[in-house]
């Protein structure tokens, strides 16, 4: 199945009125894969069944929680590596950054090889 993009146009940052328009290609995402169609998928491919995957599934984003909260680095092999991020405001001095300093935290995640060939093998289509 091919990628699916549109053109959209982009103005020069910082210039009044836009500056010179450029077209560039934006992903056109096509709905949505919820939970619950991705158990029913999985559950034609293998032996478990419907409340063995949704366990599975809840377990593993239960320990992926715990161990991001613990400073770790998770990686799940093929299908990719998720670690935490934090950013927070600069001081002048080290000894004044403390738990204060910190404004915002998350969780990057950066796809396994496998995933990225299939996106790269995807292919593309152009949509309206």
């Amino acid at each position: 199945m091919p990628i699916k993009y549109r053109v959209i146009s982009k103005g020069q940052p910082g210039v009044v009125g836009g500056g010179t328009q450029k077209f560039y290609a934006n992903i056109a995402t096509d709905g949505e894969v919820t939970m619950d169609d991705l158990v029913k998928e999985i559950e034609k491919f293998s032996a478990l069944s419907e409340p063995d995957i949704r366990g599975v599934v809840i377990a593993l984003e239960n320990s992926i929680q715990s161990k991001l909260a613990d400073s770790k680095i998770v990686r799940l092999e093929k299908l990719g590596t998720f670690y935490p991020t934090l950013s927070s405001e600069g001081k002048d001095a080290a000894e004044k950054v403390d738990a204060k300093s910190v404004r915002k935290v998350g969780v990057n995640y950066r796809p396994g090889k496998r995933i990225l060939d299939a996106m790269r093998g995807a292919g593309f289509r152009k949509t309206e």
